[in-house]
């Protein structure tokens, strides 16, 4: 019998199974698929954007390095990460296909944000993610089946079981990451509520025999809206059909090229097709995301429209706030209900996702009121403050986990502090424990490595910025769980250690 039983060998299975595996448990990865190879895992209708967030998991795990090789990205994604103030993004992408201007965001009211090799976002692809992760889990003792289809899943208070065909696969944990058509989550019970399509979209590598007739990036029509990036023949398209082009359908080259021509208005030809796939904006998530013994995580728990690229950055942040508690639980040191907390403080998280995507749909929708709220919402991406707050919510910077406390840096994702000596936090966390760091002259929060205090790296010295803290402490998945001030209080710090860590420090 293994620890935990993950479903789904994607981005976020392989993830969580690397956190697992990293803390030593043993982790068994069921896939449906035979083979890990896909052409529509590679660029161009693989391609995929990871946020600052995302690539910072990476960073913590000390797998930035290969993921920007794999990724085809020469250098780090940060700008001079020793530098003492933070750049300016050099990207920030789009809303609702209206593209905003990255020198219009306000570095200084982005909330605690500072320099560090994994501050910008980076394009990359399903295949280099894979890849990456892959590599990573064979390292830590994960094992992957593949070829496995999942039929029934059964549990009591002790294990589940997974099932499939005449094999049984039993564990302490089953976490369904087997995507927005879980078979785990019908299985299990799950209920998964929301708003049904507005249109169907489709991704398509084509010939193009007259490209000149597209107009490049973003184009919002009277009929919907149509992508042209720089990648040759990567078209996207977005039709208001009420999602009526069901994803079982294979969309053909007429078909393909008919939607093109009625959405750009022109007489586009499409000599052939080489790949293409449909979606919706289909938005849904399940009420919980564990029901026993059973969880869900990514696609499996949450479903909206790739408007904006939330989708795979969302199920990472999943996957990160999950592995350490389930760990920790297989373990026997978690707090009383600390799985739990998975699902308070993640499903606000992708219920707000879901409605950033919403939202989007409403602006581009076609109709005789679209172009002035369309213009309306241009007028306020063009303004400073407009710009930043969007580059905040697609960041995820301006993402907090309700930890109970109103220390508002508590429940944010942690800057990458850095200490005097140069040590960032980054470098610190590769192991996946969490970490103190106390910048007290009188290093007032030492104490013996027992109990809790062995699960946590205590990490003393000044900081070339504090941020106004006297000491922080950073859980596995780099949220701040506590901040003290210039002096700080050891039984608060101590309070707040017990509540994630597991009990008494001796």
């Amino acid at each position: 019998m293994h620890d935990v039983v993950i479903v789904g060998a994607g981005p976020v299975g392989l993830f969580l199974a690397c956190e697992l595996g990293l803390a030593g448990c043993s982790v068994l990865v069921l896939e449906r698929e035979p083979e890990p190879h896909s052409p529509r895992k590679a660029n161009p209708l693989g391609m995929r954007g990871l946020s600052a967030g995302s690539v910072e998991a990476f960073y913590r795990r000390g797998m930035l390095h290969p993921l920007l090789a794999a990724s085809g990205v020469d250098d780090d994604p940060g700008a001079n990460p020793d530098a003492d103030e933070p750049p300016p993004p050099r990207a920030v992408g789009h809303f609702a296909g209206m593209m905003l201007d990255p020198a219009k965001v306000d570095v200084a009211a982005l909330p605690f944000r500072l320099a560090g090799p994994a501050l910008e976002g980076v394009m990359t692809s399903l295949e280099a993610v894979e890849a990456v992760l892959s590599e990573r889990a064979a390292k830590l003792g994960v094992e992957v089946r593949r070829g496995v289809t999942v039929s029934a899943v059964t549990q009591d208070d002790e294990i589940v079981v997974a099932r499939a065909g005449e094999h049984a696969y039993a564990a302490r944990w089953l976490v369904g990451c087997d995507g927005g058509r879980s078979a785990v989550r019908g299985l299990a019970g799950f209920d998964f509520a929301g708003t049904e399509p507005q249109f169907t979209g489709y991704a398509v590598h084509a010939t193009i025999a007259d490209p000149e007739k597209l107009r490049p990036g973003f184009t919002l029509t009277p009929a919907g809206i149509y992508l042209r990036t720089p990648l040759a023949g990567h078209i996207g398209m977005m039709d208001f059909d009420g999602g009526a082009f069901d994803r079982a359908q294979q969309p053909t080259r007429d078909h393909i090229q008919a939607v093109l021509r009625r959405l750009s208005g022109t007489d586009v030809t499409l000599s052939a097709v080489h790949l293409a796939s449909s979606f919706t904006d289909r938005a849904m998530q399940t009420t919980t995301y564990r029901q026993g013994r059973v969880l869900l995580a990514g696609d499996a728990a949450h479903i909206h429209s790739p408007l904006g690229g939330q989708g795979l950055n969302l199920g990472i942040g999943d996957a990160m706030n999950l592995g350490w508690k389930l760990a920790a639980a297989v373990h026997g040191h978690a707090p009383d209900g600390l799985v739990d907390t998975y699902t308070h403080e993640r499903h606000p998280i992708g219920a707000r996702v879901l409605d950033w995507s919403r939202a989007q749909v409403a602006v581009m929708r076609p109709g005789s009121h679209a172009p002035a709220i369309q213009e309306l919402i241009r007028d306020l991406m063009g303004t400073r403050d407009g710009t930043t707050y969007v580059f905040e919510r697609m960041s995820g910077l301006s993402n907090r986990h309700d930890l109970g406390s109103d220390q508002p840096l508590v429940g944010r994702n942690a800057p990458d502090l850095r200490l005097a000596d140069g040590t960032r936090l980054g470098d610190l966390m590769p192991d996946g424990r969490g970490v103190a760091l106390d910048f007290s002259t009188d290093r007032s929060l030492r104490g013996p490595a027992t109990g809790w205090r062995s699960r946590i790296r205590y990490v003393a010295g000044p900081a070339r910025n504090d941020l106004g803290s006297g000491a922080v402490l950073v859980r596995p998945d780099g949220i701040v769980a506590w901040a003290g001030d210039r002096d700080p209080d050891r039984a608060a710090f101590e309070r707040a250690a017990g509540r994630w860590f597991g009990g008494p420090a001796a």
